[in-house]
């Protein structure tokens, strides 16, 4: 009967090893952002935690008590109802199962040994015990995993770089380009991507491959002789990594989009954020050329340690270099007009919002410091393709969304408000606030919440405790309280506006909560 019980604990660890992988794998293998989601999941899953310590403690109790048989049966069912539930969840960012999760996963099974054989070697009830512990054991081992696995990637890692940096080096004409910013980043440089394209071979870093690693693998497997020019999304979650990629990468040309309250929770205060954004900048050759949005107060209000050439673009701000105006939004996407140096250029593109128009004029600014003409680049943004996830307008069940699913920000979340209110027909939102805000995310909820009013007619917010500032701001603001309507998942939210909206209707989708932090 021990071997059986054995195996039922084998069989319980597979799928929280999973998520807590998972998890650690999205808080960038950081063990104070780890803990940090370690108390958000607490908090946010309680009963759940407790329903799943409820199974296997009747398991227990049976087995002590009645039958070994029915104690098995009970933790079958209750591993049966774990897995379907983990292949229902759709996750955004899916885990990777890179070479490090495979280090990862051969510690957890030496560890899970020992565990297991240890208990094995004393009794039954010792077994019993062990099998109390499967839902949330996973989750405090990734603390001992770490401290075994760190030595090994800190070499693995150091290897790989020193192997990235001679590969750079090699590369004599490669044109480099930093892109960092709080919000926008990652938007900008598919942009600036595809306008240098016409132009240039562009080599960028895939998805959100912002970290020294990701960086350093794009570098290894994606750089050939034949590019022209490397653009490198830099991110930055903690002072000094900015620092670190810039060192790393030595680009020749920034781009800073925006910056603001993004990841405070691990910065400590704005003036850390604007300091480590701003680095980048700061860390260019005096031949650089840095290309800074001037809309951004903190940007604007900083004084730049580096006598390299600024330029700078904006909308609001008009003592910019290059300048958009007359922006106007539709269902085919947006059109505006560019003023550099007394001259007017006439742009369309597919994208909506007043930030994709900043991202837009960002990378034109760069380009034009390459030289792309202003024919080139008045067609290529008419060609820039959806950013996925990013106010990308789809058509899904003959519903029409604009899709900024994607870790919203007060910034990027006010901006999805502007554009639908200057749609026709019903105007729905769906959303479950902004998150990683640290101690101004109730603050800032609430704001979204109040400037919600005109400019959409039915707000259905996901989760019944993170939402409640956006009520109060939706109430301070007096907006008719029969159009909220409060869900706990997405799944029933778009149940919800499938039924109740038309195709002429259209439906924002302003952030999901990403799965490090959903509850």
């Amino acid at each position: 009967m021990n071997i059986i019980i054995m195996i039922v604990i084998v069989i319980g660890l597979i799928i929280p090893t999973k998520t807590a992988l998972h998890m650690f794998q999205q808080n960038r293998y950081e063990l104070s952002r780890y803990s940090m989601w370690i108390g958000s999941w607490i908090k946010n899953n309680l009963l759940e935690i407790l329903y799943n310590f409820a199974f296997v403690l009747a398991a227990f109790i049976a087995a002590v008590y009645i039958s070994d048989y029915l104690a098995i049966a009970i933790m079958f069912y209750y591993f049966l109802n774990l897995t379907l539930k983990e292949l229902k969840q759709n996750y955004i960012i899916p885990i990777v199962f890179t070479a490090r999760v495979y280090r990862q996963i051969a510690v957890f099974v030496l560890l899970y040994t020992i565990i297991i054989l240890t208990a094995y070697s004393f009794d039954k009830t010792a077994l019993m015990y062990l099998l109390l512990a499967t839902p949330i054991l996973p989750y405090i081992l990734i603390y001992l995993m770490h401290l075994i696995t760190h030595p090994i990637e800190q070499f693995v890692k150091g290897l790989f770089k020193k192997d990235a940096i001679k590969k750079l080096d090699s590369h004599h004409n490669l044109i480099k380009i930093g892109i960092t910013g709080s919000y926008g980043k990652t938007s900008s440089k598919n942009i600036l991507h595809e306008i240098l394209s016409e132009q240039f071979y562009s080599l960028p870093t895939p998805a959100s491959f912002n970290t020294p690693m990701g960086i350093t693998i794009t570098i290894r497997e994606d750089l050939k002789n034949t590019h022209q020019v490397f653009i490198a999304e830099m991110g930055a979650d903690k002072v000094g990594d900015i620092v670190e990629l810039s060192n790393f990468i030595r680009p020749d040309y920034a781009i800073v989009t925006s910056i603001g309250p993004q990841h405070l929770a691990t910065f400590k205060s704005i003036e850390n954020i604007v300091k480590e954004k701003m680095a980048l900048v700061e860390k260019l050759p005096k031949s650089g050329v840095a290309i800074i949005n001037k809309d951004n107060d903190y940007i604007n209000n900083y004084q730049v340690k580096n006598t390299c050439k600024i330029v700078s673009y904006g909308i609001n701000n008009h003592k910019v270099d290059y300048l958009a105006q007359n922006i106007t939004y539709s269902i085919l996407g947006s059109s505006f007009e560019v003023v550099y140096k007394d001259e007017i250029y006439q742009f369309k593109t597919r994208l909506l919002g007043e930030h994709n128009v900043l991202n837009i004029l960002s990378a034109i600014a760069l380009a034009r410091e390459l030289d792309v003409s202003w024919d080139k680049l008045v067609s290529a943004v008419s060609k820039v393709r959806f950013i996925p996830h990013r106010l990308e307008l789809k058509t899904i069940n003959g519903r029409r969304f604009i899709d900024n699913a994607f870790n919203s920000n007060p910034e990027g979340a006010n901006m999805s408000l502007q554009v639908i209110s200057q749609m026709d027909n019903h105007r729905f939102i769906i959303t479950p606030g902004m998150i990683d805000l640290g101690p101004i995310q109730n603050e800032e909820n609430y704001k979204f919440g109040f400037n919600m009013k005109d400019k959409v007619d039915t707000v259905i917010l996901v989760g019944q405790n993170q939402t409640k500032p956006i009520v109060e701001g939706l109430q301070a603001a007096d907006f008719n309280l029969d159009n909220i309507i409060v869900f706990d998942t997405v799944k029933q939210a778009l149940a919800y506006v499938y039924s109740h909206a038309t195709a002429k209707d259209i439906i924002l989708l302003e952030n999901d909560l990403p799965d490090a932090f959903s509850n």
